[in-house]
C-alpha cells in the first residue's frame, strides 16, 4: 500500500545524488546492539495467532480504522515472524563469508596471470572494446541517475510483503505532451509509515536541503536525506524510544525527552520558519519540533482523542490547525500563546484538513463519514459553548474520505480522496460545492493525494494497492472549461 506521498519542489533535488558509504563491521554491529534493525521484540512466540490478532488491534488503536489497520498488521505480521531469531547469525555468516580481512591475498593453485584472450594488448583505451563499452555503460547509469531542473520528482510510502520504504520517483515532461515515471531510488524504512512532510531545512549546513519527514507507527520522527541513495540510516531521529533492561534482564522502553508516546499520525512543515515542524500523534498531544536543534519545544495537549491532521496557515505562518478522533477541529495562535485557541465540532472522527492557500481564512477538514466541511474563521465564536456553523457540508464520499488537496493555482478547486476508490474534484466557489469531475484511479482505497506546487493540475494518487499514479486534471473537459486559464504549463502530460 502507499500511505503518504509528497512532491519535492523542482530545483530542491541534486542533479547527482551521493552514494552512501557501506557501513563498517563496527556500525552494523552498533546497530544490532542497540536494537536498530529490529521490528519487533521477540516475545518467545513469534508468528502466533494471538500475536496477530494482538497486531491487528492495536494497528486498529493506532490508525483508528480496521481497513486500514489490517493493511498495516498484515505487512507488519509478516516481519515479526523468524526474525529477530536469526538476523544476527545472518549478518555474521554473511560477514564470514565475505571474508574482507584477506579478500586481496592470493589462493593457491590459482593462476592470475592467462595466456588467453587477458594477455591481448591495445595501443589506447580507445581502441579496447572492453573498456569502451564499460564507459558507455558507466555513462547510461549516470544519464539514468542524473535529475534534470525541469523533473518532478515524487515521494511516496509504500509497503509491500515485508518490506517498508520511501520511493522517490522521477516524473518526466516528454514531448508531445507525452510522460514518463519511473523509481530513481528508494530507502529502507523501519517502521509501518503513515504520513510523510518534504522539508528544506538545512539539518547538514549549506542554505537548504532535501529531506523528508516520516511519521509511522513507532513514536519516533525519522528524517531522511534524499540527495543520499543506499543510506541504511536517518539523518535525524525526532524523540523515539531507548531500551533499558529491568532487574530480570527483560527489555522496557524508555521514552527520550519530548517525544511522542504513541504513533505518529501527522506531519505538517512550516515554510516560513523553516527549522519548524509539526506532529500530532495517537498519544492525543501536538508537538511542535525545532528540526535544527533536533528538540521538542512546545507540547500542546488540547484535544481528548488521538490527533489525526496538524497543518499551518499559508499566510500566518503562526496559526496552526489540528483535527482528532474526538470529532473536533483546533486552531492556536503562536502570536498569543496564552489564548486557548478556538475550537470547532464535527460529526465524526477528523481524517484530514487542509488551509485554502488563496485565503488566510479558510480551511476544509473531510471525516469519517465521508463529509466534507468548510469553514471561515472570521466567523469563529470565541465563547467555546457558542456553535461556530460550517460555510458549506458536502457528502462527498460514500466512505471515509482519508485525504484532499487543494490546487495551488486555480482557487476554489478541491481534490479528494476516499476509502470507496474514488478521487473527485470539486468547484468549491461561493461555498456551493459543485462535482467537476471524479475518477476511479484503481489505487484502492485512496488513502493520499496531492497536487503538484510546479504542475499545479498534476495530482499524485496512492492507495492501498500500492501503485503511485498521477492523473492530469486538466484532461477533464470540466476542468478544463472552468480552471483552465490557471494553467502555465503548455506542454502538460496525458492522463
Amino acid at each position: 500500500m502507499i500511505s503518504a506521498i509528497a512532491w519535492v519542489p523542482k530545483g530542491a533535488a541534486k542533479a547527482e545524488p551521493i552514494v552512501a558509504d557501506l557501513p563498517s563491521k563496527e556500525e552494523i554491529e552498533e546497530m544490532i546492539n542497540s536494537g536498530a534493525l529490529d521490528r519487533s521484540e521477540d516475545n518467545g512466540d513469534n508468528g502466533s495467532e494471538d500475536e496477530d490478532e494482538d497486531m491487528v488491534a492495536e494497528a486498529e488503536k493506532q490508525t483508528g480504522d480496521i481497513a486500514q489497520a489490517l493493511a498495516v498488521a498484515e505487512a507488519l505480521g509478516k516481519t515479526s515472524k523468524n526474525k529477530s531469531g536469526t538476523q544476527l547469525e545472518d549478518l555474521t555468516d554473511g560477514l564470514k563469508e565475505l571474508d574482507m580481512e584477506n579478500y586481496d591475498e592470493e589462493d593457491d593453485g590459482i593462476e592470475l596471470f592467462s595466456k588467453g584472450l587477458g594477455d591481448l594488448y591495445y595501443p589506447s583505451n580507445e581502441m579496447d572494446p572492453f573498456l569502451k563499452d564499460q564507459d558507455d555503460d558507466d555513462s547510461e547509469e549516470v544519464e539514468d541517475m542524473t535529475i534534470r531542473p525541469m523533473d518532478s520528482v515524487i515521494v511516496c510510502a509504500r509497503t509491500e510483503d515485508d518490506v517498508s520504504h520511501l520511493e522517490v520517483w522521477i516524473y518526466e515532461d516528454l514531448d508531445e505532451g507525452d510522460s514518463n515515471m519511473y523509481v530513481h531510488h528508494d530507502v529502507i524504512i523501519s517502521a509501518f509509515p503513515l504520513c510523510t512532510a518534504w522539508l528544506d531545512c538545512p539539518i547538514r549546513g549549506g542554505e537548504k536541503g532535501n529531506f523528508v519527514a516520516v511519521g509511522s507507527m513507532e513514536p519516533s520522527i525519522e528524517i531522511w536525506d534524499l540527495d543520499i541513495i543506499d543510506e541504511v540510516q536517518p539523518c535525524l531521529v525526532l524523540g523515539g524510544t531507548v531500551e533499558k533492561k529491568t532487574k530480570k534482564g527483560k527489555k522496557k522502553p524508555k521514552y527520550k525527552d519530548g517525544s511522542h508516546t504513541g504513533a505518529v499520525l501527522g506531519l505538517a512543515w512550516n515554510k516560513e520558519y523553516r527549522n519548524i515542524l509539526a506532529s500530532a500523534s495517537a498519544d492525543k498531544q501536538v508537538k511542535i519540533w525545532d528540526v535544527a536543534a533536533g528538540k521538542c519545544n512546545i507540547t500542546m495537549e488540547h484535544h481528548e482523542g488521538k490527533v489525526q491532521a496538524v497543518a499551518w496557515n499559508h499566510h500566518v505562518p503562526q496559526v496552526l490547525l489540528s483535527g482528532s478522533f474526538d470529532r473536533s477541529v483546533v486552531m492556536k495562535d503562536g502570536r498569543v500563546p496564552t489564548h486557548s485557541g478556538f475550537k470547532w465540532s464535527v460529526t465524526a472522527e477528523v481524517e484530514c484538513l487542509a488551509w485554502d492557500p488563496h485565503t488566510e481564512y479558510s480551511f476544509v477538514v473531510s471525516l469519517e463519514d465521508g463529509t466534507i466541511r468548510g469553514y471561515d474563521i472570521r466567523a469563529a465564536k470565541s465563547d467555546p459553548s457558542s456553535e461556530s456553523k460550517p460555510s458549506f457540508i458536502l457528502h462527498a464520499h460514500d466512505k471515509a474520505a482519508c485525504t484532499l488537496s487543494y490546487n495551488p493555482a486555480a482557487p476554489n478547486l478541491l481534490a479528494t480522496g476516499s476509502m470507496d476508490k474514488m478521487v473527485k474534484l470539486w468547484d468549491l466557489s461561493n461555498n456551493q460545492p459543485s462535482c467537476v469531475a471524479s475518477k476511479n484511479p484503481k489505487a484502492g482505497a485512496v488513502f493520499s493525494i496531492s497536487f503538484s506546487q510546479d504542475n499545479p493540475f498534476c495530482l499524485a494518487i496512492g492507495g492501498s494497492k500500492g501503485k503511485l499514479g498521477v492523473w492530469d486534471t486538466l484532461t477533464e473537459t470540466a476542468v478544463s472549461g472552468k480552471f483552465g486559464s490557471y494553467s502555465q504549463q503548455p506542454n502538460r502530460p496525458k492522463a
